[in-house]
């Protein structure tokens, strides 16, 4: 959530915020009235207890002729503290729920609008051209055996495939090579539980408005992540962190979930977009002050391995209403996938400042101060999409496909994958 001391002092900043999303004003006017309702009814609360804690010391006091009337008035005031208790539940309830509609006020320069509304802020590498007419991603890995959408669809159903042979040491030659520069980059490894509680859930930002994306096991109230991002945000929760050695990072190896909820007809072919991937996620935690300058280390990671792969690619500045809840900055960096026409997104890196870690409870203790939120930052170093590009960009007359150098060693040295017979 949003500081609330933020919201009290300055909702004009706020409601600017929310508009520059594509969300309502009242929002923010609406959590102000909670916020408000709130600290009455806490009010109401404490002063009734302290009158009832004098009341108690008035009747064990009392003279025995005035003691019936005192203990009368007691089981009485006991009553209306109830209530009271009852009404600062229910207002930190409604305030919880007002809060959670105002999403992350977003950082200065962040474009305003929708998703077509991002800046481009620079390209690498010229758009890959053929002395012959190029195969798809689709196309080119049944030629070399190594995507079965046929067989993914009879076993689970539309959006899932099998990666087989070299198609399977593709994506480990990638996540690998993905897994050391993050090791020589100072990051912890973790493979984490793809399961995780609601609180972890709603607490990252996954339960607004893309809760239709996420899976949810009904009879465990657990949910499939779509992102090792949510256990990783989690793995902190209800701590205060020791950050004078510098900010916690981590790089999380999972499979990850998503229903894709509205995006029928939409990238059917293929493997763009599935239900089912892997994908290295980059996580750190660090102080409000270093989040800006942590942001652009993990974009700065995400280019030099897209450069290594020798992919064209585009970063973009995401536009507010394409945020998310919890990012107050995005930038996404997107391949260019030649049959297409196009570029594409390969990773995403938000700078979720604080948000994230008021909703877990995540702090930290400056040197001789009180302790305060945490910033949480994310990013996708390697998925199973980059193969979509991997494989276009780098394909010959005769179907095969070159191997980027970088990964060759991942590979046992293989540098050309060619097809099967």
């Amino acid at each position: 959530m949003i500081d609330p001391v933020l919201l009290r002092e300055n909702p004009e900043l706020v409601k600017r915020s929310q508009e520059a999303r594509g969300e309502s004003p009242d929002t923010v006017d609406d959590a102000l009235a909670a916020d408000r309702d709130r600290r009455a009814a806490i009010t109401t609360f404490e002063e009734l207890r302290a009158e009832q804690n004098a009341h108690g010391k008035r009747v064990a006091q009392a003279p025995k002729d005035e003691k019936a009337a005192l203990v009368a008035a007691a089981k009485d005031l006991s009553e209306r503290v109830k209530q009271a208790q009852h009404a600062v539940t229910a207002a930190e309830e409604a305030s919880d729920a007002a809060f959670a509609r105002v999403e992350n006020i977003v950082i200065d320069g962040v474009p305003a609008g929708g998703e077509e509304n991002f800046v481009t802020l620079r390209t690498h590498g010229g758009t890959p051209s053929f002395d012959f007419e190029p195969l798809d991603h689709l196309a080119l890995g049944e030629k070399l055996g190594a995507i079965d959408m046929e067989r993914g669809t009879k076993v689970s159903g539309s959006r899932f495939y099998f990666l087989t042979g070299i198609g399977a040491r593709l994506e480990l030659a990638l996540m690998s090579l993905a897994l050391d520069r993050a090791l020589q980059h100072g990051f912890t490894p973790i493979i984490p539980p793809t399961l995780v509680r609601p609180e972890v859930m709603k607490g990252t930002g996954f339960l607004g408005q893309h809760a239709d994306e996420v899976y949810h096991l009904e009879d465990d109230d657990l949910y499939l992540v779509g992102t090792s991002e949510v256990p990783l945000a989690g793995y902190h929760m209800g701590e205060i962190l020791d950050l004078g050695a510098g900010a916690k990072r981590y790089a999380g190896w999972s499979t990850c979930y998503r229903r894709e909820a509205g995006s029928y007809g939409k990238d059917t072919r293929g493997i763009i977009r599935v239900h089912q991937f892997n994908k290295l996620e980059m996580f750190v935690y660090t102080t409000p002050e270093d989040a800006e300058a942590e942001h652009l280390r993990l974009v700065a990671l995400q280019e030099g391995m897209l450069q290594d792969l020798g992919l064209s690619y585009r970063v973009i500045d995401v536009a507010a209403g394409d945020l998310g809840s919890s990012a107050a900055r995005k930038y996404d960096i997107e391949a260019w996938v030649p049959t297409q026409g196009a570029y594409r997104e390969l990773t995403s890196t938000s700078n979720c400042t604080t948000y994230q870690a008021r909703r877990l409870d995540i702090r930290f203790r400056p040197e001789g101060g009180r302790t305060q939120p945490v910033a949480t930052l994310n990013g996708t170093l390697a998925t199973t999409r980059w193969i979509v590009a991997m494989l276009e960009t780098h394909q010959r007359a005769d179907g095969s496909v070159e191997v980027p150098e970088v990964l060759r060693p991942y590979l046992g040295g293989l540098a050309v994958l060619e097809p099967i017979a």
